[in-house]
């Protein structure tokens, strides 16, 4: 059995010589994501069960501590959009695989140099390090994003990965590709933003423009879910619990479509659906349609109770200056008339997971107590 050692490292050169040196010795690597506060933090530890931490006060061993099976190389915390983060385990050779499709994907040559600055406790940033490293990529690391700091470093840094609100803050002609992750991506992008699909149990984007990585079988279940069969996918939760069935598929949780020539169309999470009067509603459909009215993180579309019609679509954003005319009058540009939004609804913010997931969940618990 091996450690599983805790990160608690800020993104840096150091994150990377410990988490080479963890594998070197077999063991596996929990990155600790830098924001949380205290309490979060030992939480997360106290729900993971490392056996040691290694922070700037030094490595300690954590009494009680769970090892790790031979081959893990990764415990990933979800990004818990929907509940409390759970630990996905990636094997060495799920993570070797993910870096040889993406880099084939990419052309990536040894003249490429990935630029890292989305938080590495989240797959889309934690991918970039294992890539570089196992890959023999150059790497230059950030400790957070900063438009300024990409400015400058896209002189020497051809790749990089992003969210679409950090996209939307670059020139992205600097850079040879960016891969685009995290929340649904913007409809006219330039050529070299490829968008992915991808979890924390694939252990990165396994799909780029709608075309399944070398190696990624896609199929679609009877009630329209997403599976996917890897040698990307987890080994399982930490808690020995798994989304995979005895075929190998793993189920996603969320809902799509395949295409005559086999393009994945990605509809939204199972949960986040909104069925009124019988007629499923997708909330993306409806935020794409009404996204020129608002600026990023200014509104989310969701589902709230309607004695008449089971759930009603509704649209909460920290805006006060829009109407429901102006929100149907966009809407029925491309959508039919029962997703237009029945209300509008003024909140302080709209909440996010660190990658830019909305957290529907959170504003339907907020909105139905108060209303």
């Amino acid at each position: 059995m091996k450690a599983l050692i805790a990160l608690d490292i800020e993104p840096s050169q150091r994150f990377v010589d410990e988490l080479s040196k963890a594998w070197d010795e077999g063991d596996a690597v929990l990155p600790i994501d830098q924001r949380l506060p205290i309490e979060a933090k030992k939480q997360l530890i106290n729900q993971l069960n490392p056996t040691h931490i290694i922070s700037s006060d030094g490595r300690v061993t954590l009494e009680g501590g769970q090892p790790v099976e031979s081959g893990d190389a990764l415990v990933v915390a979800t990004s818990g959009s929907t509940g409390i983060p759970k630990g996905v385990v990636l094997t060495q050779e799920s993570v070797l695989a993910s870096a040889k499709a993406s880099s084939l994907a990419l052309d990536v040559t040894f003249d490429d140099h990935w630029y890292s600055c989305l938080p590495l406790a989240h797959v889309g940033g934690l991918s970039v390090i294992t890539r570089s490293l196992l890959m023999g990529t150059q790497l230059t690391i950030a400790s957070r994003f900063d438009p300024d700091e990409v400015e400058r470093h896209s002189h020497s840094c051809t790749l990089i990965s992003l969210v679409p609100t950090a996209l939307q803050r670059i020139d992205p002609r600097k850079f040879r590709a960016i891969l685009l992750g995290g929340s649904k991506p913007p409809p006219n992008r330039p050529r070299n933003v490829i968008a992915t699909y991808g979890l924390s149990e694939t252990g990165s984007g396994i799909v780029y423009e709608g075309r399944p990585l070398n190696g990624v079988e896609i199929q679609i279940s009877d009630d329209d879910e997403i599976l996917v069969r890897s040698p990307m996918n987890m080994r399982s939760y930490r808690d020995g619990s798994s989304s995979i069935d005895s075929d190998g598929w793993l189920h996603t949780g969320d809902i799509g479509s395949l295409s005559d020539d086999g393009l994945l169309q990605v509809q939204g999470r199972q949960g986040d659906v909104i069925v009124t009067g019988a007629e499923k509603v997708w909330p993306e459909a409806v935020e794409t349609a009404i996204a020129s009215l608002f600026e990023p993180q200014q509104f989310a579309v969701i589902g709230l109770p309607d004695a008449e019609w089971g759930e009603r679509v509704v649209v909460a954003t920290t805006r006060t200056d829009i109407s429901l005319t102006q929100i149907r009058d966009l809407v029925l540009q491309t959508l039919p008339n029962y997703c237009v939004p029945k209300s509008i609804y003024i909140v302080d913010s709209i909440p996010q997971t660190a990658i830019g997931k909305i957290r529907r969940n959170e504003i339907k618990r907020d909105l139905s107590a108060n209303n």
